[in-house]
């Protein structure tokens, strides 16, 4: 497979993240902006007027966006180096075709990390095949690209990407439970058992997760917006992307895998975690 950029390059992009996607006044967002509309912080240099206090400022929401890498293709590759701004008659177009990128990207992204998963044999055959592919539909002409069934390219991607993660945990012997898809809002999950667990999908918003052991656990797509992950160990989490370690909390006591980084807003302090217990009538107290 040829090196592609699945990292984002902001100073290549034109800041098409900051005027394609639209968004509403909430707890992510400060204020509202239809799509196609320019963040009123976009600078004329492409780049964000609040970028240091996003959070402060009301925009936690772009902090843990990710393009994986599709902003600076759009620009650079498929519109070959055109701003927006000095051709705006294919603006619309170009924010278009990001929508219909990033989520390629973000295949190519899992495809490569699953890749990094599989041993030689069928299933890496298989990725390879589905890398390519999805890797050539990203680098269609915008006229391509507008026509393009994401979703049917998602489904023929996804069975193989559940299929890695499965060899991965069985090859650990760390097979746990399925709770794809579980609703887990607020859920304390400090006693449950989450090694080895597909979590694909899950809803893992505000759940209490202090020290739980997320080895060989899959949390492709999971929401782990605000998410408490002190202490918890995500060393070998499977297919943990940056932009979920940005929506969660945690401190200097999550155990990080050594290719992600610990998000600055998270406490730098060492905070004591009590662990759960029961009282005698078997009810849980903290």
């Amino acid at each position: 497979m040829p090196e592609r950029e699945l990292r984002a390059d902001c100073g290549r992009c034109f800041g098409i993240c900051c005027v394609a996607p639209a968004f509403a006044a909430s707890a992510d967002f400060a204020l509202d902006k239809p799509a196609g509309r320019p963040c009123p912080h976009l600078g004329a240099d492409s780049r964000c007027g609040i970028h240091a206090d996003l959070r402060d400022r009301g925009f936690p929401g772009c902090t843990v966006f990710d393009c994986f890498g599709a902003g600076q293709h759009v620009a650079q590759v498929t519109f070959g180096g055109r701003d927006w701004r000095d051709d705006p008659r294919h603006a619309a177009t170009m924010f278009d075709t990001f929508a219909v990128v990033r989520p390629l990207h973000e295949l190519l992204w899992y495809l490569t990390e699953a890749l990094a998963l599989t041993p030689d044999g069928e299933l890496r055959a298989a990725l390879t095949r589905a890398y390519d592919d999805t890797a050539r539909l990203a680098d269609g002409s915008p006229a391509e690209l507008l026509t393009l069934d994401v979703d049917g390219q998602r489904a023929r991607v996804n069975p193989l990407l559940s299929r890695a993660g499965e060899q991965a945990r069985s090859r650990a012997g760390r097979v746990g439970a399925d709770r794809r898809g579980a609703p887990l809002i607020g859920a304390d999950l400090r006693r449950v058992d989450l090694a080895g667990a597909n979590l694909r999908g899950a809803y893992l918003i505000g759940a209490d997760l202090r020290g739980a052991d997320l080895g060989w656990a899959d949390l492709t797509g999971a929401d782990l917006r605000g998410a408490d992950l002190r202490g918890a160990d995500l060393r070998h989490t499977l297919f943990l992307h940056q932009s979920q370690l940005d929506a969660a909390r945690g401190d200097a006591t999550t155990q990080l895998p050594a290719r992600l980084r610990r998000p600055t807003h998270w406490s730098a302090t060492l905070i004591p975690i009590r662990p759960a217990r029961r009282s005698p009538a078997g009810r849980r107290r903290r």
